[in-house]
């Protein structure tokens, strides 16, 4: 049996996700001979101000934060220094890195082959999210052929980590999970479901930041289409971003009026009723490595509409099932894509319980399992 320390560096205390992951790993780690300790850079990032706070309770783990503010506040040497000394301090036998796309990683990874330690990488990149580069491709290659384990999101960056000379044995996926409301009671929600769908008309429900990448406009577009055929069908718009001025005067010009509402930024409870309520999420977005609202949709039993670029697809959107993908910035394809999801989801209870049998094994103890998996795989050889 394995035995050690590792030490995991993520950016942002903000990430939810990874805070209920981090928690899940540091229960797991109770029995385990290997002791893990979790270091955050930062609070939050630039462009996650104003779409939530900074939740502290969902980190029920032992952690230390280096940086107060967000993340690109500090200067890069800053960056560097500090995480370079976190690096060569560390008694830990194996070191997590966060990335491998700034210079502070890179200064961490030196750090790392310096003082003999492992080192694994979080990858949330895929082939359709990050198109390979010669210019950019090669630095990625050494990096990554500079490490001993790489935790990802599913599949479509196990085949991006792979293309770029990863080995499939030293690939862990799937390593996060979303982060469901305190309030969420999975035993509740089928009933919840089906009580918030009953009489209802077609509602289709977007979540994200309200920028060019997410795809919005085509989903206005689509959604005009949509309603020329069915007049009582409504949109909902869940988020805030750079194009939220913007997209609700393309949406009046458009003359879709009260059809459409952006709701603004909503986390737990009120959250939670946009997907319950919801006839299905679409999430249209021209990059997206996985598509976390998609975990949050299907935990709610509320099925998904998604572009083919979503790093989610393989694993999550199972035709007819949970959800259908289209092809990514084809205003057609999304269009009839969804017009087919409000005939094939009619049967609200069946679908709801597809929904969340497929997102149970996508839960923060599965998550934190392989990430253990990895570490002991890791400190063993």
């Amino acid at each position: 049996m394995a035995t050690g320390s590792v030490t995991i560096f993520h950016n942002v205390v903000w990430s939810r996700h990874k805070a209920v992951v981090f928690s899940a790993l540091h229960t797991i780690s109770a029995a385990s001979p290997i002791k893990y300790s979790i270091v955050q850079i930062s609070e939050t990032e630039h462009f996650r101000l104003g779409f939530s706070e900074v939740d502290y309770s969902y980190h029920r783990y032992p952690m230390r934060t280096l940086f107060n503010g967000c993340y690109e506040d500090v200067p890069t040497w800053r960056m560097m220094y500090r995480l370079t000394m976190e690096v060569l301090r560390t008694p830990a036998d194996l070191v997590v890195l966060p990335g491998y796309h700034r210079p502070e990683y890179w200064a961490m990874l030196l750090a790392c082959i310096a003082t003999g330690k492992r080192r694994a990488v979080f990858c949330d990149s895929t082939g359709r999210d990050r198109p390979r580069r010669l210019l950019t491709s090669i630095p990625k290659r050494v990096f990554f052929s500079l490490c001993d384990g790489y935790f990802g999101f599913g599949e479509r960056s196990r085949e991006y980590l792979m293309s770029l000379g990863a080995k499939r044995e030293r690939i862990f996926v799937p390593c996060q999970a979303a982060a469901l409301p305190w309030s969420f009671v999975p035993e509740h929600a089928l009933d919840e479901r089906l009580h918030a769908r009953s009489n209802q008309d077609p509602v289709f429900l977007f979540v994200g930041r309200l920028s060019q990448e997410k795809g919005v406009e085509a989903l206005l577009d689509a959604f005009a289409a949509i309603r020329q055929r069915i007049p009582q069908a409504r949109l909902r718009i869940v988020g805030t971003g750079p194009q939220g001025e913007q997209l609700q005067k393309r949406a009046d010009e458009s003359g879709l009026g009260e059809a459409v509402c952006f709701v603004g930024s909503l986390q737990d409870e009120g959250l939670s009723r946009e997907y319950f309520g919801a006839s299905c999420l679409v999430l249209p977005s021209f990059s997206e490595p996985w598509g976390l609202v998609v975990n949050e949709a299907l935990s709610h039993g509320c099925p998904a509409v998604v572009s083919d670029n979503c790093g989610c697809v393989p694993e999550l959107v199972i035709d007819a099932v949970t959800g259908y993908a289209f092809r990514s910035g084809d205003g057609a394809s999304l269009h009839r894509t969804m017009l087919k999801a409000l005939e094939a989801f009619a049967d609200t209870e069946k679908t709801a319980r597809a929904c969340m049998d497929v997102i149970q094994r996508f839960d923060p103890p599965n998550a934190a399992s392989n990430i253990a998996r990895g570490c002991a795989v890791m400190l063993a050889s």
